[in-house]
């Protein structure tokens, strides 16, 4: 199985600049979007042989979510059942027979660390969210979680300790999911390996220099992970400020 995540930051603006020919090259069995910014009617997109599953931001043309899967799920579920923490379509989940599959998009701490204590509420609220799913069964999930775990995960730590992305609280949050039982697949395959982002800044020319973060991830319960193949960064695919993951799973 094939699963591809990618923030688009915006799908109308994404599909001008060449996203149908990647989806349809990526051939992926389960394709979710974050930062979809659009309301319901905005876009139609023709997928033939895919299901499609929307979450919409209450804000217009702000955060959103999307699943696209070749297999039609047994249940399709949307945010994480707490309402102050459903208001900006950050979270779908789909039931599978043997897992379950999420994409989120993590709230980002803003300038200045503005929504970092918010930010601490949600981590909190959605590891809760996936431990009570783990109950029934596996979990996978994805997506632009807005936080590089460790150094090697961005260009320039030591001049972002303390900026949105990179605090100590958002990391140590991420650390305890993974204590808390999930793998970071990407580091599952490639421990040390440094260089490899899926976001840069559209300022400073970041992309073509290479100055960006390793924000998005694809983690899998731990008793998934003899399953798990392989984790891709697709650094080569343009049309967003962040580019494609993709994890390949028996």
């Amino acid at each position: 199985m094939k699963f591809i995540s990618w923030n688009v930051n915006g799908i109308r603006a994404c599909v001008q600049k060449g996203f149908m020919d990647f989806f349809k090259e990526a051939d992926a069995d389960i394709f979710c979007l974050q930062e979809t910014k659009m309301q319901e009617g905005q876009l139609e997109l023709e997928l033939p042989g895919y299901h499609q599953y929307w979450n919409y931001a209450m804000r217009k043309g702000y955060s959103g979510t999307a699943v696209f899967t070749k297999k039609e799920p047994i249940s399709v579920s949307y945010g994480i059942g707490i309402e102050k923490h459903d208001q900006e379509g950050r979270v779908i989940t789909l039931e599978f027979e043997d897992f379950y599959f999420i994409t989120v998009y993590t709230p980002n701490s803003q300038n200045e660390l503005a929504r970092l204590p918010y930010r601490m509420e949600w981590e909190d609220a959605f590891l809760t969210y996936l431990k009570k799913l783990e109950e029934k069964k596996p979990v996978v999930f994805c997506g632009d979680l807005n936080v590089a775990h460790q150094e090697i995960d961005l260009k320039n730590p030591k001049t972002n300790r303390k900026n949105a992305g990179f605090t100590d609280e958002e990391r140590a949050k991420f650390s305890a999911l993974l204590e808390n039982g999930f793998v970071d697949t990407f580091r599952y395959f490639y421990p040390e390996v440094e260089g490899i982002y899926s976001w840069w800044s559209y300022r400073f020319k970041a992309r073509e220099k290479n100055a960006g973060w390793r924000i998005d991830y694809f983690c899998v319960s731990d008793c998934l992970k003899e399953r798990i193949r392989d984790a891709k960064i697709l650094t080569d695919v343009f049309g967003s400020d962040h580019c494609p993951i993709e994890l390949d799973m028996e």
